[in-house]
């Protein structure tokens, strides 16, 4: 009997043992991480240029505006070189040329944008009459003077040589240095708005303006005189543009 107790009681831990072994075992709990948040990428750069005016004489000048955003540095080509990253500058091209600012931002990238200015250049001047050639008979040098030097236009109250006025002269130089020893006067005149006393002193200016060119050019300072009539020798009188541009001017005479 007691070998029949022994025997159930082995059976028994074997069959405790062989559930013990057959318990599922519980994972351990895995601590939950908190997700990186991915990293932005820099915003892309942009810029604009504008040129104003687009189109100009030769000897004028035209103004660079550029304004540009997510950007650490600008440059503008050609010429200019590194730039704030806003701003305007005063540019004087002496020809047709495309200006280019490119902004770069903090990852390296770039943007870019153009602006083109159309610079317009006088004709060439017709070569002057050489010194050794002699004028056409019956043909004075006070005949040639005036068939060659040309009046010279002024804006209102103004005593500047105006752009569109420098190829003039510069023909008048060029005439008068091929035919050197010959002495002039350079009038200065006014249209009639303003005094009689403001208009000489105008006049004035503007004769010596001109001298004052022409002696840059080359031209004896000793063969010109200047006067200044104001507002006394009208071309016209009429009471228009017209009339008062035509007499803003200095005028030409042969001899001293």
């Amino acid at each position: 009997m007691k070998r029949r107790i022994q025997s159930v009681s082995i059976i028994l831990a074997m069959a405790a043992l062989a559930l013990a072994g057959c318990k599922k075992n519980v994972a351990a709990n895995t601590p939950t991480s908190t997700p990186v948040a991915a990293a932005q990428p820099a915003p892309t750069p942009a810029i604009t240029l504008r040129a104003t005016p687009g189109t100009l004489d030769r000897g004028q000048n035209a103004t660079l505006q550029w304004d540009a955003k997510n950007a650490t540095s600008v440059q503008i080509t050609p010429a200019l070189g590194t730039v704030s990253v806003n701003g305007t500058r005063t540019v004087n091209p002496t020809s047709s040329v495309t200006y280019t600012a490119t902004a770069t931002g903090v990852d390296g990238k770039t943007a870019s944008d153009s602006a083109r200015i159309t610079v317009r250049v006088p004709a060439a001047v017709a070569p002057a009459t050489p010194t050794n050639s002699r004028p056409a008979p019956n043909v004075s040098l006070t005949d040639l003077f005036k068939q060659n030097i040309q009046t010279i236009q002024f804006d209102y109250d103004k005593a500047d040589i105006r752009p569109d006025q420098v190829s003039r002269l510069q023909s008048d130089a060029a005439w008068l240095k091929e035919h050197p020893g010959v002495k002039f006067t350079v009038e200065g005149h006014c249209d009639d708005r303003g005094s009689e006393e403001y208009n000489l002193g105008l006049g004035d200016r503007r004769a010596n303006a001109v001298k004052e060119y022409l002696v840059k050019q080359g031209v004896p300072q000793s063969e010109i005189t200047t006067i200044s009539y104001g507002e006394e020798r009208p071309l016209c009188r009429d009471e228009n543009e017209s009339c008062f541009q035509r007499n803003r001017r200095a005028a030409f005479t042969p001899g001293s």
